[in-house]
C-alpha cells in the first residue's frame, strides 16, 4: 500500500452467513433466551429504575436497519460518507445494527426478540462507513453526534490517531458528550487505537460468561471498564438474530448502561457519568486498577444505586495519564475492534439456534468483512 496515498485502518466487523444456525419457532424466545448478559447484568432489576428514557444514544457505525426490534427509538440519523445519501438507517454490513440492539433493543411482543440496556432511549444511527469499507466518515461521524447534541457516542471501531480525530472529540468535550470506544482486540502490532487511548474517553474491553477477560481483548493502562463480550445475542439484518464476540459488543452494552446513568442522574457531566461508571464496577482480575479490565467490571445497578463521591477535578475519564485532545499523535497501529476470533467451544451456536456472528464456533467458519476507515498519513508508518 502506498503510504504517500494514505492507509487504510482495518476495522474487522462481524456478519452472518443467513443460512447458518437460522432462528427456528420454539415454546420459548431463542434470541431472548441467548441474552446471557441480560441475567449477568441483572438487568431486569436495572429496568424498575430506569430503562433510559428521553436520553439519545449516538451509534457511529456502519448505519442502523430498522430492525423490528429497533424501530420504536430509531431516529432518521445521518450519513457522513463522502457522497452517502445522509441517512443513517441503511446498513449493508450488519455491524452498525448489531450494537444498536445491545444497546438499545426493545424487543417486540411482549418478551420477544433483543432486549438491550436501554430499551427506551432513542437511537441515532450516523452511517460512518459502507459495506466495501470505502468512506472516511468516523471522525465526521463523531462530530455530528457532537453536534446533534447525542447524549452518549458509541464507537465500536478504531484507528490511528489524527487532527480529524481530536477535532471530533473536542467537539464532544463541548457538547458534553460521553464517548464510549472498543479498546480493540489482539493481534501481533496491535495496541490501543483511538479514540479509546484518549482520556476524555471510555474505553472498553470485553469478558465472557464466566467474568474471565476474553483472550481477544486488548490489555492496556488506558482501559476502564469491561462488560460481556463473548457470544452475545443480539440484531441482525433482515429482522434477524445472532451471537457475536469483540470488544464492540462490550462497547455497546456500556453505551446502553452510560444511557441509564444519564436518565437516572441528568445533570451529571460526561466526565462523572463514566466516573460514576468505573467507580462502581466490580473488581476483576488483579486486585485493584489494572490493564485488563481497568477499574473492573460493568454492575449496571450499582452505578444507578450506589453513593458515589464527587469526580476529583471533574475531567478524568480513567486514572491514568495519557496525550491531551490538544496535542495530535498521527500515526500508529491498526487497531481490529472485532477481528476474527474463535469463540469459546463450550458456547456452540446450535445451543440456542442463533447464528455466530463473528469468528469461528464449533467449526464452522463464519463470515467476516473487513470494514476499512481510511486514514490520511502525515508521515510514514514506523516499522
Amino acid at each position: 500500500m502506498n503510504s504517500k496515498k494514505g492507509a487504510a485502518i482495518a476495522v474487522t466487523l462481524g456478519t452472518i452467513a443467513a443460512t447458518l444456525y437460522p432462528v427456528t419457532p420454539a415454546n420459548a424466545d431463542p434470541a431472548r433466551d441467548a441474552q446471557w448478559q441480560v441475567s449477568f447484568l441483572k438487568l431486569t432489576q436495572a429496568h424498575q429504575i430506569t430503562k433510559g428514557g428521553g436520553v439519545t444514544i449516538a451509534v457511529v457505525d456502519t448505519g442502523v436497519s430498522p430492525h423490528r426490534d429497533l424501530t420504536k427509538n430509531l431516529k432518521e440519523g445521518a450519513d457522513t460518507i463522502r457522497g452517502g445519501d445522509g441517512i443513517g438507517q441503511k446498513d449493508e454490513n450488519g455491524h452498525g445494527t448489531q450494537m444498536a440492539g445491545l444497546i438499545a433493543g426493545h424487543g417486540h411482543n411482549s418478551d420477544d426478540g433483543i432486549l438491550g440496556i436501554a430499551p427506551n432511549a432513542s437511537l441515532f444511527p450516523i452511517k460512518a462507513a459502507n459495506a466495501e469499507g470505502g468512506g472516511s466518515g468516523l471522525e465526521p461521524g463523531i462530530k455530528r453526534a457532537a453536534e446533534v447534541g447525542a447524549d452518549v457516542i458509541n464507537v465500536s471501531a478504531g484507528r490511528a490517531n489524527s487532527r480529524a480525530m481530536n477535532d471530533a472529540i473536542a467537539a464532544t468535550v463541548l457538547a458534553d458528550s460521553v464517548v464510549v470506544a472498543a479498546a480493540g482486540n489482539k493481534s501481533d502490532t496491535l495496541r490501543l487505537g483511538y479514540p479509546a487511548a484518549m482520556p476524555e474517553v471510555l474505553a472498553v474491553g470485553a469478558i465472557d460468561e464466566k467474568g474471565n477477560l476474553a483472550d481477544f481483548s486488548v490489555t492496556d493502562p488506558k482501559v476502564g471498564i469491561c462488560a460481556p463480550g463473548v457470544n452475545v445475542a443480539t440484531t441482525t439484518l433482515n429482522n434477524g438474530y445472532g451471537k457475536g464476540s469483540g470488544t464492540s459488543e462490550a462497547t455497546a452494552i456500556v453505551s446502553g448502561a452510560a444511557a441509564l446513568v444519564r436518565a437516572k442522574f441528568p445533570d451529571l457531566s460526561a466526565a462523572e457519568v463514566i466516573h460514576r461508571l468505573t467507580a462502581t464496577a466490580d473488581d476483576n482480575g488483579p486486585p485493584g486498577r489494572d490493564d485488563q479490565c481497568g477499574f473492573g467490571v460493568l454492575n449496571v445497578v450499582k452505578a444507578l444505586t450506589a453513593e458515589v463521591p464527587p469526580l476529583e477535578g471533574g475531567t478524568a475519564a480513567t486514572a491514568s495519564a495519557q496525550p491531551s485532545v490538544a496535542a495530535p499523535s498521527v500515526g500508529g497501529s491498526a487497531v481490529p475492534a472485532d477481528p476474527e476470533n474463535k469463540a469459546d467451544p463450550e458456547n456452540k451456536a446450535e445451543e440456542s439456534n442463533l447464528p455466530v456472528i463473528a469468528g469461528v464456533a464449533g467449526g464452522i467458519a463464519v463470515l467476516g468483512v473487513l470494514l476499512a476507515f481510511l486514514v490520511r498519513r502525515r508521515r510514514k508508518p514506523t516499522a
